[in-house]
């Protein structure tokens, strides 16, 4: 079977917004160190001062704000275009050919995607750590379709 979607773009905010969410979550040691600061600073006799709260703070603060700027950098740079192009998608559990018109389109098979996500009204495609596949539930024309996705997905071993 072959699920035709509708044509669908990724818009700049929904990226940035996916793709730190995404970053954040994998890289999980950050949160771990902050609170690791926190608690030296309750540890270390005499140094219960603010200043390890706040060097804890601004550093999360400064590392959220380094991704934040990669990514939106990536929505001006003209080799980021492409992935907010209005594309449709065939999808089968070969491959996802992703079309830009009837005529142009470029094949993606699964191996190239290194995860997925389900979200409460969207399915997300991590191809790497800057490129999304963000497919709505709205693009598919039936319900149908997006539980065969969700079984691709499944029987690829992206989501439980």
């Amino acid at each position: 079977m072959i699920v035709k979607t509708k044509n669908n773009n990724l818009e700049k905010k929904i990226y940035i917004q996916l793709a730190l969410k995404n970053i954040l979550k994998n890289q999980g040691w950050i949160a771990a160190s902050v609170a690791f600061l926190l608690c030296l600073g309750y540890a270390i006799p005499g140094a219960q001062t603010i200043w390890w709260f706040i060097s804890a703070i601004i550093g999360l603060s400064l590392y959220i704000l380094f991704w934040w700027i990669q990514f939106y950098g990536v929505t001006q740079l003209e080799q980021g275009k492409m992935l907010f192009e209005k594309f449709s998608y065939e999808i089968s559990s070969q491959q996802i050919l992703m079309k830009i018109n009837p005529r142009e389109g470029m094949p993606m098979k699964w191996d190239q995607i290194k995860g997925a996500s389900i979200g409460k009204n969207f399915y997300l495609l991590y191809v790497n750590k800057a490129q999304l596949i963000y497919w709505p539930f709205k693009i598919f024309n039936t319900d149908n379709e997006r539980k065969f996705v969700a079984s691709i997905l499944k029987s690829k071993g992206f989501v439980k």
